[in-house]
């Protein structure tokens, strides 16, 4: 797909063991931001340590989210979406899941939720919003990031 000349894209490398991911990379060429991670080692943004926002409350809540390619899934998030529009402080719309989910290990948003993620778009990001202390769990189609309590009520409306 092209990118339409826009930032909300990245480059996104993870390393895994037989113990799940062990180094994650999510670069984003255009806003020259580099997101790594190490299980166990923390996580960085150009090399500065990252600690998501926590706790926050759900109606002073930034959120990130994404809408999936596949149709039965943006039905599903236009329902999630406006079930959450006026519970929450407000939405951004990035492009790039890993992005995003890097964005909620930086605090620049305070949480995240999208359907339909591939591996490259997940695995190097779990790794580093897990190692700034976000919950980041995966409910079928589901994926939720967020500090705890805020993951916490993200889950009661979501899933």
């Amino acid at each position: 797909f092209p990118s339409h000349d826009m930032a909300g894209w990245s480059v996104s490398i993870a390393i895994k063991d037989q113990s799940g991911t062990l180094v994650g990379v999510v670069c984003s060429p255009t806003t020259s931001t580099l997101f790594t991670g190490t299980r166990g080692g923390g996580s960085y943004l150009n090399g500065k340590r990252l600690k998501c926002n926590n706790p926050i409350e759900l109606d002073k809540a930034l959120i990130a989210t994404g809408f999936a390619y596949r149709k039965e899934l943006r039905e599903l998030q236009v329902r999630q979406f406006n079930d959450l529009i006026l519970k929450i402080r407000d939405y951004r719309r990035n492009g790039s899941a890993a992005i995003d989910i890097c964005h909620v290990a930086a605090g620049i948003v305070d949480g995240y939720y999208e359907m339909g993620l591939y591996e490259w778009d997940l695995t190097a990001a779990e790794l580093i919003a897990k190692e700034a202390g976000a919950k980041v769990t995966v409910h079928g189609e589901l994926v939720i990031a967020a500090g705890a309590h805020l993951h916490g009520e993200l889950a009661k409306i979501l899933l």
